[in-house]
């Protein structure tokens, strides 16, 4: 394998654990403080607010996600998220199909292990990257500074969303977009749930949430533009306890139609992340710099 394959190989895994974070903990939205009510017989907005406050407190859970995108990816993914300082957690994804998925093949991986800490995350890439591209080392690190850096405003957004956002940011999303509705009473994995669904400008709210100047929010625009990414549809199914149960987010691209569903329990649950040793971790962009070979 060249070095050419790898460096696919490690934008696909970039691509995945961007999903799979944002999957696990909500879309940027821009913020919008809770007034900690009761949400029977309260307007959406109202009701919003009170499921913000109470979902962002929790500061835990165990998370399940399904993630397509167009014909480049889909993936599911397991595993137990904390957001009390920036997001932190232990998540296994599985590439099950896309362009992504075939190239992750090629490495012999189509099931990945993630670390989140605050400054970065890390995925194990396997033993046939190690063996043929990583030096002998497994994991790979990608350091959210330098993936703002290599990808304009678009990576600045990431960061910010990677460093600060909780499940309650898809909450936000619908108290921001101003266009919210309460569609009704629904059960989700046995659990009884208020359903609220309402569409959101991407850019806008992206761009808001993560604080860029005018200059950055015209690039960040620009980019989704390119993808053909402008709205989605958010849907939030929450319980008696005002907590999140269930996300899902949907709109349209250049490669097709992108869809991500989540599912939220256990909230609560204790997470403990351990960062992977020195001596078996490659950074993503040394891998980068790495000289194309035959």
């Amino acid at each position: 394998m060249n070095s050419t394959t790898m460096r696919r190989a490690g934008l696909s895994i970039a691509v995945a654990a961007a999903l799979t974070g944002v999957a696990a903990c909500g879309s940027s939205g821009d913020d919008a403080k809770g007034d900690g009510k009761d949400s029977v017989a309260l307007s959406p907005v109202a009701a919003l607010r009170s499921i913000e406050d109470k979902t962002g407190d929790a500061d835990s859970a165990k998370v399940e996600s399904k993630t397509v995108m167009g014909t480049k990816m889909s993936m599911d993914m397991k595993g137990t998220m904390a957001w009390s300082d920036g997001i932190t957690g232990n998540v296994t994804a599985t590439l099950t199909g896309g362009t992504q998925a075939e190239q992750m093949k090629q490495i012999g991986q189509s099931k990945i292990d993630y670390r989140y800490l605050k400054d970065g995350f890390y995925a194990n890439m396997g033993d046939k990257f190690a063996a043929e591209a990583g030096g002998g080392k497994h994991w790979l690190e990608y350091d959210y500074d330098t993936l703002a850096e290599m990808s304009g405003a678009a990576g600045d957004a990431f960061k910010d969303q990677m460093q600060n956002t909780t499940p309650n940011q898809s909450v936000k999303m619908l108290l921001a977009s101003g266009d919210v509705k309460r569609v009704g009473e629904e059960t989700v994995r046995g659990t009884e749930t208020t359903h609220y669904s309402g569409t959101v400008d991407v850019a806008d709210l992206t761009g808001k949430s993560a604080d860029l100047d005018a200059g950055q929010l015209a690039e960040l625009k620009k980019q989704f533009k390119q993808a053909g990414l402008t709205t989605e549809t958010v849907d939030i199914w929450v319980n008696d306890d005002d907590l999140l149960v269930k996300k899902t987010e949907k709109g349209e691209t250049n490669d097709g139609g992108f869809s991500q569903t989540a599912y939220y329990s256990d909230y609560g649950t204790p997470v403990s992340v351990e960062k992977p040793p020195a001596s078996d971790t490659v950074s993503f962009k040394d891998l980068m710099n790495q000289r194309p070979q035959a």
